[in-house]
């Protein structure tokens, strides 16, 4: 510790949580705007929601530094950093899953079930994550709770990277269906080319996405498993690179290069096999029990009892046809449709 009363092994920075408290807050604002210009709380509310968490974790952080006997100001700051990051993976899944009901007929799952099967685990991973934090922190702990603290983050962290690494699985089953398809081939309509450079876009904005935050939970991995006296708890430094600024660098990224710019925010709307048109479905129906989904979102008993499937996009010349104006529509692009 760098004196004999700091909770801290070292003397924290008084600088280092300002800059990244500022950086978030900039970047939040900048997600709350887009949110409103898109009009897309649905699908991108997380961003602003993880950004506040961080912004509130650095907040702590910054007051624990100046007081670094305070444990529960300590316990506060950690739970809160730790919590941020799967709330930016929550944003993935459900991106993901508006892909797929752009994209439906190449789907290898229900689209509504990506959220559902994946923010499940996000919501168990956060629920281990933020008990097993706060009994790793607090040092007045007795060596039992401690002991199952660090029981709990390992589930929680290994948890994130079984989630990330099926997510990711999914996306490029998906994404090799799109190519042997010839989704994201250049067509000779200039609407084609649109419509495949936009799928083509958000598949990477996800991949590099994936490759932050699961970057970020390998160092929690090892973090955790090294225990308190391993060389990541007792050095400053890696929080605010892995927690810090690969997190800052994913939430900048998305700034840029929102995702619903290049999707439409009405996931009946999907793309025609023809990779030119848009229509408006009646969205993704799934005659099964809702629990059954749950348990089976890739309808495996479907495949082995061969159930008959009628899908809708089999009968896509009865939905009606809709422009381009409904990607990345703001309020004064919907007013100059409308007009």
């Amino acid at each position: 510790m760098c004196c004999d009363e700091s909770l801290y092994p070292y003397a924290p920075s008084k600088v280092a949580p300002i800059i990244f408290l500022v950086a978030f807050l900039l970047s939040t604002l900048h997600h709350i705007w887009l949110n409103v210009r898109y009009r897309s709380w649905r699908v991108t509310g997380t961003l602003p929601w993880g950004g506040i968490v961080f912004i509130a974790g650095f907040a702590v952080r910054e007051v624990s530094a100046f007081y670094p006997k305070n444990l529960n100001l300590f316990i506060a700051s950690a739970v809160l950093i730790l919590v941020a990051p799967p709330v930016y993976a929550l944003l993935n899944y459900i991106v993901l899953g508006r892909v797929l009901y752009y994209v439906p007929q190449l789907s290898p799952i229900h689209p509504g079930r990506v959220i559902t099967t994946f923010c499940g685990l996000d919501v168990v991973v956060g629920i281990l994550t933020g008990n097993g934090g706060a009994r790793v922190a607090n040092v007045n702990a007795t060596p039992a709770d401690i002991n199952a603290g660090k029981g709990l983050l390992r589930a929680s962290i290994l948890l994130q990277l079984v989630a990330f690494f099926l997510f990711i699985l999914l996306e490029y089953v998906f994404h090799r269906r799109c190519i042997n398809a010839g989704t994201l081939d250049s067509k000779d309509t200039a609407n084609a080319t649109k419509n495949a450079n936009r799928v083509r876009g958000v598949l990477y904005l996800m991949y590099i996405s994936s490759v932050i935050i699961s970057s970020r939970h390998v160092f929690r991995v090892v973090d955790v498993f090294q225990g308190n006296t391993g060389y990541l708890e007792q050095h400053e430094w890696p929080l605010y690179v892995f927690d810090g600024a690969f997190m800052f660098v994913n939430a900048l990224m998305l700034n840029i290069w929102h995702p619903m710019k290049y999707l439409p925010n009405d996931n009946k709307i999907y793309l025609s096999r023809d990779g030119t048109t848009q229509r408006l479905g009646p969205g993704w129906e799934d005659s099964r029990p809702f629990l059954i989904t749950l348990v089976d979102p890739f309808d495996i008993a479907g495949i082995f009892t061969k159930r008959d499937k009628d899908m809708f996009w089999d009968h896509e010349d009865e939905h009606p046809i809709v422009g381009q104006d409904t990607i990345g529509m703001d309020k004064a692009g919907e007013a100059a449709s409308a007009a």
